[in-house]
């Protein structure tokens, strides 16, 4: 009878080892299987970090001359290669100067004859119109000294009763008459033209001179030199080109001076200031990146193809003649920048309820840190 009842009090204790036995092995297998988590983890670094916006734009040079023909003609002689670079007077193009000296012969001759013009009306006429009028000068004297003889005549014979009053009266409108004449002719022999005549003679002259100036100045035209010291980036015409009044003949900038006139889409301009600094990409040299600065900010709205967006001034600080003109680059102006600031991956950053926070391993556990967003 005891023998059963210290039988049954052992299987009790014998239950409670082998569930302790078994709380063991589920804890040693949770030990190894489930409390060793992988788990990806990036380092965190300082870094500057910008605010930027991008669009495109077009390279201009700063201060370019473009040579256009004086007048219509053909391209006589190219002096310049494009890439050339070239000294300031240098010749460039040389167009045919035919008409341009049949010009300055035509004007001469127009100023020649006003100026012949002028000269005659000052000495009252011209040397046949002088004589023609001196000779009616002296008719109408002879007809004057007649007519006071003929009235003497008839008043004589009227004194004998040989003569009418009527026929002395005739004889007095006779010599009236001959005595304007002479008046008449001897004025336009020695005042024949006005104040009004000498300046319409006058403006007829400076007009003239003019003209042979303007003439003169085409024909120095037809020798192109470039005012400015630069390179020949274009040149649009061929040797023996029939060129019109005012076409393109050479393009000479100094390449080393460069804008890019870029276009901003309109909310992004509110965040643009003068001198923000400026990265430029061009296509035709991948990796090679361009440094300037804003030198203007839009000041108006414009339609650029289907947006609306402010046209901006940069500049090319660092242009080496690398950069050619007319070029569509890609500018990107740093807006704002924060040195010093912690960064982490996107993906390391978690939200709960308006809380921002990551996950760090501290002593081989996952430790939630709640972190600071920097805001621009």
């Amino acid at each position: 009878m005891a023998h059963t009842e210290q039988k049954r009090s052992f299987l009790p204790a014998l239950w409670l080892a082998g569930i302790a036995v078994a709380v063991v092995v589920v804890l040693s297998i949770r030990s190894l299987t489930h409390e060793v988590v992988a788990v990806k983890v990036a380092p965190v670094t300082y870094r500057m970090l910008s605010l930027k916006v991008s669009t495109n734009g077009k390279v201009e040079p700063e201060e370019p001359f473009q040579a256009h023909a004086p007048s219509a003609g053909v391209v006589e002689k190219i002096y310049v290669d494009e890439g050339q670079q070239v000294k300031a007077g240098q010749l460039l193009v040389r167009m045919d100067d035919a008409d341009a000296q049949s010009r300055v012969a035509s004007a001469k001759a127009t100023l020649a004859q006003a100026e012949l013009q002028l000269s005659d009306l000052d000495k009252g006429g011209s040397s046949d119109e002088r004589s023609m009028f001196a000779a009616n000068v002296n008719s109408a004297r002879l007809e004057q000294q007649a007519a006071a003889e003929n009235l003497k005549a008839v008043q004589a014979l009227e004194a004998k009763g040989s003569a009418s009053l009527s026929e002395v009266s005739a004889a007095q409108q006779r010599l009236r008459t001959a005595e304007v004449g002479l008046q008449n002719s001897s004025a336009r022999l020695t005042n024949r033209y006005g104040a009004g005549d000498k300046a319409s003679a006058e403006a007829r002259v400076a007009d003239a001179r003019a003209a042979l100036a303007a003439a003169e100045k085409g024909l120095d035209g037809a020798d192109i030199r470039s005012p400015i010291a630069g390179s020949v980036y274009y040149i649009p015409v061929s040797e023996f080109d029939f060129v019109p009044a005012g076409d393109d003949l050479v393009y000479v900038a100094d390449l080393n001076r460069l804008l890019i006139r870029a276009y901003f889409d309109e909310p992004e301009i509110g965040k643009l200031a003068d001198g923000q600094p400026v990265q430029i990409v061009w296509e035709a040299k991948p990796g090679h990146i361009w440094h300037g600065h804003i030198l203007h900010i839009p000041n108006t709205i414009i339609n650029y193809n289907t947006r609306n967006v402010g046209e901006a001034i940069l500049s090319v600080d660092d242009a080496h003649g690398d950069l050619p003109p007319n070029s569509n680059v890609t500018v990107t102006v740093i807006e704002a920048e924060k040195p010093n600031v912690l960064s982490i991956p996107r993906e390391a950053l978690h939200t709960d309820g308006g809380r921002n926070f990551v996950y760090r391993i501290v002593g081989g556990k996952l430790v939630q840190t709640q972190v600071q967003l920097v805001r621009w």
